[in-house]
């Protein structure tokens, strides 16, 4: 069975001020994960830079793995390539993560359900920049 989205989750994750932990953020302003983290951060989130060469990104300190980030974590946002994902979601599983968001274009159908058994909250295929526009 393949993964959808629910709507109040979405709903819920980009209306409730949280710390998403942005895999694959890097100054390069060229990516699109700095522009939506950018948007994320417009919508009253804490953004957590999480990139091998652990930059700080929009006056964040970052970070070069997810298990190197001290405290608390909402949301892992995802924007690595799909065959990477599955690595990314194991460790905001193991990490305490309350939600995984795989970025448009990021699929990981295995890595989705591993994350919902552990009780994570799950958004794939899509964007912030995307959804919260739709929010009514």
């Amino acid at each position: 069975m393949s993964h959808r989205n629910d709507p109040a989750v979405i709903e819920r994750l980009l209306r409730t001020p949280g710390r998403w932990a942005v895999v694959g953020l890097s100054s390069n302003r060229a990516r699109t994960a700095y522009g939506i983290a950018s948007y994320v951060q417009d919508l009253g989130m804490e953004i957590v830079p999480v990139h091998p060469r652990a930059e700080s990104v929009h006056g964040a300190q970052g970070y070069a793995r997810l298990a190197d980030v001290p405290g608390d974590i909402d949301v892992v946002d995802v924007f690595v390539n799909s065959s990477l994902a599955g690595g990314v979601v194991d460790e905001a599983i193991a990490a305490g993560a309350k939600a995984v968001w795989l970025q448009l274009g990021v699929v990981d159908e295995a890595a989705a359900a591993r994350a919902t058994a552990a009780g994570l909250d799950v958004v794939m295929d899509t964007c912030p920049a995307i959804e919260y526009p739709r929010l009514a």
